[in-house]
C-alpha cells in the first residue's frame, strides 16, 4: 500500500546526480494523521516545491547542449533547474488534502527535459493512503 508524502520527502530524478527534498509551502496546508504537513499532486511547482537535482545530465536540456557544445563536443552535465509543468500523477483516488488528491510514494513527475521524478522516501512512515 502506498505511503502519504509530506513534509521532508526525499526526491530522485533520472536525469539528476543528487537527491532533493520536497518543500511545502505554509498556504493552506493540512496535516496528515501523524501531524505532518501533507502533499498534493498540486505540490510541483519549481524552486517553490521541486528544488534542484544537483547537475543535470539530460541530453535535452538546452543547458546542458550548451556546456557541451563549450566543451567542444564532451558531455557536460549543467547545474539543475526543475522543469515540471504538470501535477505529480496518479494521486490518490481516495485521499483528499485541502480539496487536492493526496500525493502517494507510488506517483511521478515529469520534468520538460524528459526526466521522471520520483519519491525515495515519503517523509513520514506512519500513514499510507490507498
Amino acid at each position: 500500500m502506498p505511503q502519504q508524502v509530506c513534509q521532508g520527502a526525499m526526491l530522485a530524478c533520472t536525469f539528476g546526480v543528487a537527491p532533493s527534498m520536497l518543500t511545502l509551502t505554509p498556504e493552506k496546508r493540512v496535516a496528515n494523521q501523524a501531524g505532518m504537513p501533507a502533499a498534493t499532486i498540486m505540490d510541483f511547482v519549481p524552486l517553490k516545491n521541486i528544488q534542484p537535482f544537483g547537475l543535470c545530465s539530460a541530453p535535452t536540456n538546452p543547458v546542458v547542449i550548451a556546456a557541451t557544445a563549450a566543451k567542444l563536443g564532451t558531455f557536460t552535465p549543467a547545474p539543475c533547474v526543475p522543469a515540471t509543468s504538470q501535477p505529480w500523477a496518479p494521486g490518490s483516488p481516495t485521499v483528499l488534502v485541502g480539496g487536492q488528491m493526496a500525493l502517494h510514494n507510488g506517483c511521478t513527475l515529469s520534468c520538460q527535459w524528459l526526466g521522471v521524478i520520483t519519491v525515495t522516501f515519503p517523509g513520514q512512515v506512519t500513514v499510507t493512503t490507498a
